[in-house]
């Protein structure tokens, strides 16, 4: 399965007329899970328009060294930073011949110059500029330098010749930009997640809430995307930054947090249920703020819904994980609740040790097998989950 899922690619096109195939290839690309942006010569636009390309890609395209709005930011620096991968495609043979010699004349050469991503090429001439010497010169300094050359195809060409030199087919130059990256053990999978804690209304200005920082949930979210996974994680209210290349839908409540996992669940692969969710919320929710006047107030209070039982009830459901945060009997209580709420998989701790903190010890529980990691930081440990995951729903 084609998969550049969290992928950053610069697509840069040149100046030929095999230009056009780039609208069919920015689709594929994201399609296949990649954030894309394009950079064009002033040769490109001739051939395919840059709105074009922007309203496919969804990001603005890049014309100009010298763009005054990018520029405030060393733009073109921070474009060459952000990608995993450049591909220029079309690349002429003047465009080549330019990046040989190390040119840096305009927006294209530069970030080629800039950038320590991997550069790959996808030519595309008339045979017979294909075959000249200094084509062929060209060619082989660059891949001497490392860079991945994708093509040319043969077949007939614009100009009526026939022979090398056509660009590869749009398909061909994704599934190549594609093996160029090491497939990670959750490719083409999709993780739904939930994390955080859930804050349960009294007044307007009131809530009940526990010690939840999230940060089991995003290392959990981060690693997947950097696994190959899409991710989508339902989070209670944190200060924490979203990590890299995950989809995050905010909420306050469990109720909330429970219509938008059931919004999700039915396209997901894996659901790992982190947050903290509140087992009871006030029954009646003042619409004003409660003033403190009696020596008591009592709160009548409800059970919140089990979002994690819920999905694993579903008819069509996913491989569901389970937390336990338990303060006694930690691997009894933890399968216990595995058992009860019918879980692929439950991993149990130790919750005193573990809110804010940013390390855990957890012991992964099913139904075959009992599993124990070693107190270390939450992304390292949370990298061991997932290949443990991994594993049992391979």
């Amino acid at each position: 399965m084609l998969s550049l899922t969290n992928k950053r690619i610069l697509l840069g096109i040149t100046g030929g007329i095999a230009a056009y195939k780039c609208a069919e290839l920015t689709r594929l690309l994201i399609k296949a899970g990649a954030e894309v942006r394009v950079a064009m010569t002033r040769a490109a636009t001739e051939f395919i328009t840059p709105l074009t390309m922007q309203a496919l890609s969804g990001n603005r395209v890049s014309l100009d060294l010298l763009d005054p709005e990018a520029e405030a930011a060393m733009g073109h620096i921070e474009l060459a930073r952000w990608a995993d991968l450049v591909l220029i495609a079309p690349a002429t043979a003047d465009f080549m011949a330019r990046i040989t010699h190390g040119e840096a004349g305009d927006i294209l050469t530069t970030l080629v110059l800039a950038t320590s991503a991997p550069v790959a090429l996808a030519p595309a001439m008339n045979q017979g500029m294909w075959a000249d010497a200094g084509t062929q010169a060209n060619l082989a300094i660059l891949r001497e330098r490392g860079f991945a050359i994708f093509g040319p195809a043969s077949g007939e060409q614009a100009c009526g010749d026939v022979g090398l030199g056509r660009m590869l087919e749009p398909v061909e130059l994704a599934e190549h930009a594609a093996a160029l990256f090491e497939a990670g053990y959750l490719a083409g999978k999709h993780l739904l997640l939930t994390g955080g804690p859930t804050r349960e209304a009294l007044d307007p200005v009131r809530f009940i809430s526990n010690h939840s920082s999230g940060k089991m949930a995003y290392a959990l979210a981060a690693e997947a995307a950097a696994a190959g996974a899409r991710v989508t994680l339902v989070s209670g209210p944190v200060n924490l930054d979203t990590p890299r290349g995950v989809k995050r839908i905010d909420v306050e409540s469990a109720e909330q947090m429970l219509a938008a996992v059931m919004e999700e669940v039915a396209n997901c692969d894996i659901f790992i249920g982190v947050a903290a969710v509140a087992d009871y919320r006030p029954a009646e929710v003042v619409t004003d703020k409660i003033k403190k006047s009696a020596d008591e107030l009592q709160l009548r209070l409800v059970k919140n819904p089990d979002i994690i039982q819920q999905v694993a009830q579903l008819q069509r459901r996913p491989f569901v994980v389970g937390f336990a945060a338990e303060t006694t009997d930690i691997i009894a209580n933890g399968r216990e609740k595995r058992a009860r709420k019918g879980l692929d998989l439950l991993f149990a701790n130790d919750a005193t040790a573990t809110f804010n903190s940013d390390s855990i010890a957890v012991t992964a529980l099913s139904a075959q097998q009992e599993t124990e990691f070693a107190p270390a930081n939450k992304q390292v440990v949370a990298r061991k989950m997932l290949q443990l995951i991994a594993n049992l729903v391979a």
